[in-house]
């Protein structure tokens, strides 16, 4: 695990060291073991090394014999004996024990089609002095992320977008255009970024640069195939195998691994198979929330607790009252770009809590995503028995719904919240559905805020159109993947681990066990209304009734909680009228409206505000080039 970044010039020019090590010092958080560079005339790759495996040996840039091919490579790939030992077969030899040199040694024997054999969370960079090309390249699922810079001179890449505003001439102005979608989703959805002249690499991307043409393609895709030869059986069987395999090659690693355990499904799960292939009790870490009853909503430790003693894990546990106010500055900073997810202070909280103990964590992110964990996949199975109730009474519910208060901190309140949030989308289409549960807020909300009558793109409607799959529940999956993932979850999670210097590993998102997830008919998938039926099938012998069928809870804070009590004043502050005329983004009438909605339970407005909020923030110290420990200080006056 590291950060690579690298520039090819595209005018001829050679590449400085100086600006190599510019991007390198600015990510030296990912990787603070190690550090290296090659430059060969116009081109340069470099990356900051976090030390997994083959610590001694493992020195990056690595190099072919002949020193005709040269890789960075940011991530692991899980199956590198297996493809070290074919490649050995046929005559490579080897310099190192790492698993990123199969990738050299892969794209001599086979090209570009050596990414396909690969299993892994990465991002690359492969430099063929002979042909003079630059290949860059993402994983499938986009575990690791992937920026890039282009102008007319040169080509530029980094794990990180703070790499490339270290490079001359680079000036951190923020890209109106993504306003729109940004405010839709809560985050920035590839290939879109933030910062004007920035784009991400989506995953499963190819990106090469030779002779001076830039050419770049997927080499995956979600297989749309769904498979109805099986029983039910059948496909419990096969998950559970896929999943153990999975886990079991995760484990791989040099230097002490534990695991994040919320005593969800997932975190359970992982842990549970990471217990039968260890000899050694596994470490695990768990975090809750000091406070009153929206706080202990949040509060899964007596889950986590009762799966640790299950395995007898070497169990850690971290109870917080959150310096929300002092973390926010930093984080952000760390994240590149502003997102609505609350989840991305609780796993920088709880990663830095097991930093310090081990370097490795696994997780169980993705589970949700791949096995219909959320309540919103079962959106379609509620609107067809709500389609059966006479036409009256769906209109007079649904008009009634507009009324319902929502807040998603209180029980009830939450149960009303959604049920107002399906009402309103029992008419629409099943991709229109989803999307609105999906947003953050609607176009026609975010169009009456921005000041700018850009609309933007439409990240959703654009997923919706490249999925090509009549199953409904498969469309929502693949959507999934293409959105919410990568560009939310994952890079919260990458970017919130590698802040304290840990590699995040998630078993759940193994491409092979991706592909067989997406391959089951939804009616298995998702059996009478049971969400997560087939995962929960086939470790249903390994975890007890009461975690496999306990009720949901998002890894998140009670952020929308906080933001009516003692954050108020820190967003009364952050997104006043003065702030948001002189920002020149939004209509201050607008955002002022949505508070009052928000502070009267009318709406829960959690993610719009936080979105506001983290924008403001992420503006200080980004476009306001302030420090942010500096800002931190400011927003801590707010609340004296």
């Amino acid at each position: 695990m590291c950060g690579i970044h690298g520039l090819y010039r595209l005018d001829g020019q050679r590449v400085a060291a100086e600006t190599l090590s510019a991007m390198g010092n600015i990510t030296q958080h990912r990787g603070p073991d190690d550090e290296g560079m090659h430059i060969d005339g116009a081109c340069g790759i470099a990356m900051r090394r976090l030390s997994i495996i083959d610590l001694a040996g493992g020195h990056q840039p690595l190099s072919n014999q002949e020193q005709t091919l040269w890789l960075v490579c940011n991530g692991e790939i899980y199956n590198y004996r297996e493809l070290r030992s074919e490649l050995q077969a046929k005559g490579h030899v080897f310099k190192t024990g790492s698993d990123s040199e199969v990738l050299l040694h892969g794209y001599a024997e086979e090209g570009d089609a050596f990414v396909q054999r690969l299993n892994g969370m990465f991002d690359f960079a492969l430099w063929d002095a002979r042909r003079r090309r630059l290949l860059i390249g993402r994983d499938r699922i986009g575990v690791k992320p992937l920026y890039v810079l282009q102008d007319g001179q040169r080509l530029a890449f980094a794990t990180e977008a703070k790499a490339l505003l270290a490079l001359p001439g680079v000036e951190p102005e923020l890209d109106r255009s993504v306003l729109a979608s940004y405010l839709q989703l809560g985050y920035v959805a590839a290939p879109l970024c933030i910062f004007k002249g920035m784009r991400k690499l989506p995953p499963a991307t190819l990106l090469a640069v030779e002779d001076g043409q830039i050419s770049e393609w997927r080499y995956w895709q979600l297989p749309t195939r769904i498979e109805t030869s099986l029983s039910e059986a059948d496909w419990v069987a096969r998950v559970r195998d896929q999943l153990d395999k999975s886990v079991h090659m995760q484990m791989v690693s040099d230097v002490p691994i534990g695991a994040f355990l919320s005593g969800g499904v997932d975190s359970s799960a992982v842990v549970g198979l990471m217990a039968q292939h260890s000899s050694q009790p596994i470490r695990t870490y768990a975090i809750g929330f000091e406070g009153g009853a929206a706080e202990a909503l949040y509060n899964e430790l007596p889950y986590a607790r009762r799966v640790a003693e299950l395995f007898g894990t070497q169990h850690r546990e971290i109870l917080v009252k959150p310096d929300v106010v002092g973390l926010l500055p930093k984080l952000l900073w760390h994240m590149d770009e502003p997102i609505a997810d609350t989840a991305f202070i609780t796993t920088f909280l709880v990663s830095e809590f097991a930093r310090q103990d081990v370097k490795v964590i696994l997780s169980g992110a993705g589970g949700d995503e791949i096995a219909a964990g959320y309540r919103r996949y079962l959106g379609g199975h509620y609107a067809a028995r709500f389609q059966t109730l006479p036409a009256w009474l769906r209109r007079s519910a649904s008009f009634a719904a507009r009324h319902l208060p929502a807040d998603r901190h209180s029980g009830l309140l939450n149960t009303l919240r959604l049920a107002k949030s399906f009402l309103a989308s029992t008419e629409l289409s099943p991709d229109a559905r989803y999307a609105s549960y999906l947003q953050v807020l609607d176009r026609q909300a975010v169009a009456q805020m921005l000041l700018s009558e850009q609309a933007g793109a439409d990240p959703l409607q654009d997923a919706f159109a490249r999925v090509h799959s009549g199953d409904e529940l498969q469309r929502m999956m693949a959507v999934d993947l293409e959105t919410q993932l990568p560009d939310d979850i994952l890079l919260l999670t990458d970017k919130m681990s590698m802040a304290v210097s840990l590699e995040c590993r998630v078993p759940m998102l193994d491409h092979e066990l991706v592909e067989l997830m997406a391959a089951i008919p939804s009616a298995i998938k998702v059996r009478d209304g049971r969400l997560k039926h087939i995962l929960k099938q086939s470790v249903a012998d390994l975890l007890p009734a009461d975690i496999l069928d306990r009720k949901k809870r998002g890894f998140g804070t009670p952020m929308g909680a906080w933001l009516k009590r003692e954050l108020a004043p820190l967003l009364q502050r952050l997104l006043s009228p003065e702030v948001v005329r002189t920002r020149g983004l939004f209509r201050s009438e607008a955002i002022q409206q949505l508070m009052a909605d928000h502070a009267a339970n009318r709406i829960d407005g959690t993610d719009a505000l936080l979105a506001l909020l983290n924008l403001e923030v992420w503006s200080r110290i980004y476009l306001d080039r302030r420090d942010p420990a500096d800002v931190a200080l400011e927003l801590k006056s707010y609340l004296a």
